[in-house]
């Protein structure tokens, strides 16, 4: 059985064997996970409204204008969509294969390139039916999508290290994995809380400079030992 403590320990010493470049490639991550989110832009939208409202433009024009703005709108969403999977997932795929290779010993930015060699195509309908179907729990209930989050939470790992394996199947094999270990990876998680607060006490720069690259690496040391804490080394 496997303890936060030890694998925090393990993440540890990785980071510290190669620290700069783990704080870079962790970077790269927070870029990315801030590329891929949504802002609503709701207060933008109220205000537009009374904009709208104090106007003296005739119906005809306020049709026209609203409608260019919904275009606008749905092409912004449809380029993000595209970049989000054709390009941020699969580079997330290259950053779990760098802690995952950092794991034995100090990593290569080179290994980055996982995101698009062999296999790119594999990288995005895999990420992309987990995004869905994740999606798809989310919208049943908030529990049950938080639970699924954590099924899923091995598959880009996996799909690291098994660049053709077919999505459904890397996406079972995470669940395999995570049975029994979902409320264990939550306790894991939130023993980071403190040094989250701290992250956000210093506006992020702890977070940068030891706590992302810290939590990356421990994550890894995590798949590695539900991957193979049996023993058994063969990749599927």
């Amino acid at each position: 059985m496997w303890n936060s403590k030890e694998l925090k320990e393990k993440g540890r010493n990785a980071m510290k064997a190669n620290y700069g470049m783990t704080i870079v490639v962790s970077l790269i991550m927070t870029f990315l996970a801030g590329a891929s989110s949504t802002y609503t832009g709701s207060n933008g939208a109220r205000s537009f409204g009374g904009v709208i409202k104090e106007s003296k433009l005739a119906p005809e024009q306020v049709k026209v204008i609203i409608a260019a703005i919904l275009s606008v709108v749905l092409i912004i969403i449809a380029i993000g969509f595209v970049l989000k999977v054709a390009l941020i997932n699969p580079l997330n795929v290259g950053c779990y294969n760098f802690f995952i290779k950092n794991t034995e010993e100090p990593a290569d930015f080179s290994e980055l390139k996982r995101a698009f060699k062999p296999n790119w195509t594999n990288n995005v309908i895999t990420m992309f039916l987990t995004d869905l179907f994740l999606g798809l729990w989310f919208c049943l209930l908030i529990i049950p999508g938080f639970v699924k989050m954590y099924s899923y939470r091995l598959v880009p790992y996996i799909l690291a290290e098994n660049p053709d394996m077919k999505a459904m199947e890397v996406i079972t094999f995470s669940r395999q994995l995570m049975k029994g270990n979902k409320w264990k990876a939550f306790c894991f998680d939130l023993s980071f809380i403190g040094w989250t607060l701290l992250s956000l006490i210093t506006c992020g720069f702890v977070g940068l400079l030891y706590v992302n690259p810290y939590y990356n690496c421990s994550c890894a040391e995590l798949y590695k030992t539900l991957r193979y804490g049996s023993g058994e080394t063969e990749k599927v």
